[in-house]
């Protein structure tokens, strides 16, 4: 009997790299996909072709087959054409969790199917377990790599025949595995940038398609401490960009973006990083995207509002049209409306909702 077929999402990283490396080692028969989603200033930051080449050097090096597809289109239809309508509308959207939805676990996961793969797999740091109900999304074995966030709104019938190599592993495992098995990109860096607009100036990119709309920016008084070029360039808590010189009778401390008024087209600001605008006990998300909904609602879950942060204890309530009330047991900060709060039963991912509204 000839070895299962599996699929790689090659992305020209070392953790993908690792994936592939480690199915390779475990009996399977690779191949690696690699996906363009993004075909415009690819000369100037993160480009597709330094990524398809760095791919394509390590399919050499496994000596497996490297396939090249471009879901741009899918791309700016379904998950970029909604980043911009939310940014447009004041919201904080995270696009990546939309590209995993409507891009990896979709047409990428069907042309992998297409190519006669038995497996999907990519380099996350998440666990997939079978179970008599269906496949189970679990976080991955070293908590601070974990990337189940980023797969929360993936339908639970997509991770049946996903292999996720690297749950069991932290980075520096990762990266020693690739080193001892002479991968060219062992030593390349992580892309720290979203997954279309990669590391450039966020601003910059963003001005590109949304009109700027200048307006005050106040401080609890009320006083016009600065100007900014629209409230859709700012997030809750940000620090940094906000161009404020010293102000008298002010503090030398930094600001903060504590709220948008909308309706007067003003940024509110505060020098307090822990002002009670930005402090949220409570939370309500649109309509939930459960992967698992908890057998027991009334029991303590867990949440996570952005990727990396410390899990949460949390009380949840399940409302009639579907979305979810999040009553957190210390408040959260920065918990801005369009990112995503996403929930957990000890180790199982549950699944996540968009951020509508957050209260103190």
């Amino acid at each position: 009997m000839s070895a299962a077929h599996v699929v790689v999402g090659l992305s020209g990283g070392v953790d993908s790299a690792v994936a592939a490396w480690r199915l390779q080692q475990q009996g399977f028969r690779v191949s690696g996909l690699f996906m363009v989603n993004w075909t415009e200033d690819e000369q100037a930051y993160c480009s597709a072709a330094e990524d398809f080449q760095s791919a394509r050097a390590v399919a050499d090096e496994l000596g497996i087959a490297l396939h090249r597809v471009d879901f741009s289109a899918d791309y700016r239809e379904r998950v970029f054409r909604q980043f911009l309508a939310d940014y447009q509308a004041g919201l904080t959207p995270n696009p990546d969790l939309l590209c995993n939805r409507e891009v990896k676990f979709q047409p990428f996961r069907e042309h992998a199917l297409r190519l006669g793969a038995d497996y999907v797999a990519t380099g996350h740091y998440a666990r997939v377990e079978t179970t008599p109900h269906g496949p189970r999304l679990c976080r991955s074995i070293t908590e601070d790599k974990d990337q189940t966030y980023f797969l929360a709104l993936v339908a639970r019938e997509h991770f049946r025949q996903v292999l996720f190599p690297l749950g069991d592993l932290s980075k520096p495992e990762v990266r020693e595995l690739a080193r001892r098995a002479g991968l060219p990109n062992h030593r390349r860096r992580d892309s720290t940038g979203i997954c279309f607009i990669g590391e450039r100036p966020f601003r910059d990119f963003l001005q590109q398609y949304l009109q700027p709309d200048p307006g005050d920016m106040v401080d609890d008084d009320q006083a016009v401490v600065g100007r900014h070029q629209g409230l859709m360039f700012y997030t809750l808590g940000q620090r940094r960009g906000l161009s404020i010189g010293g102000r008298r009778g002010a503090r030398q401390a930094p600001w903060y973006v504590v709220g948008k008024d909308r309706t007067g087209n003003r940024l509110r600001v505060s020098q307090d990083p822990d002002h009670r605008l930005l402090m949220s006990r409570q939370l309500l998300t649109r309509k939930f995207s459960w992967i698992e909904p908890p057998s027991d609602p009334s029991r303590p879950l867990l949440a996570r509002i952005r990727h990396r942060q410390a899990l949460q204890s949390c009380r949840i309530e399940i409302l009639h049209d579907g979305r979810v009330r999040v009553r957190f047991e210390h408040p959260q900060r920065a918990a801005s409306p369009g990112q995503y709060c996403v929930l957990y039963d000890d180790q199982t991912c549950l699944g996540g909702g968009e951020i509508e509204s957050a209260e103190a």
